[in-house]
């Protein structure tokens, strides 16, 4: 799990919004498509801070992979840090690459339907 300490380093603007993204895709995955019981991701004030009031509420699975993807996200080398469908290295498990697959193209699509047209851009780049 991230810490604080991690996070209070200084992350980039892009960082932040890429971060977000993440949290908001995982989340809607997690309540459309995991029944078991969700609780609160805690990586300490970080995320309630980013999401908004309420953090995020995530099943353990989820959790477990937003905080290796977040970890991933903010190891990333590159910079600026290309889509990664673009990318030339790749930061994921081969596991975990088809999982943010997954996440990515049922979130998007779901969110881009209810009318979050700005993450269309995110969607199609």
């Amino acid at each position: 799990m991230i810490a604080d300490s991690e996070f209070s380093k200084g992350l980039t603007r892009n960082e932040r919004k890429d971060l977000k993204v993440l949290g908001l895709f995982t989340a809607l995955y997690c309540r459309e498509c995991h029944g078991e019981e969700k609780r609160p991701f805690s990586a300490g004030d970080f995320w309630s801070t980013l999401m908004g009031r309420k953090g995020l509420q995530l099943c353990t699975e989820c959790q477990d992979f937003l905080s290796y993807a977040a970890q991933r996200r903010i190891k990333c080398p590159l910079e600026p840090k290309p889509t990664c469908k673009h990318c030339r290295i790749h930061c994921y498990r081969p596991g975990h690459r088809e999982k943010v697959r997954e996440i990515m193209r049922f979130s998007g699509k779901k969110l881009i339907r209810k009318g979050r047209l700005d993450l269309l851009w995110h969607y199609l780049f």
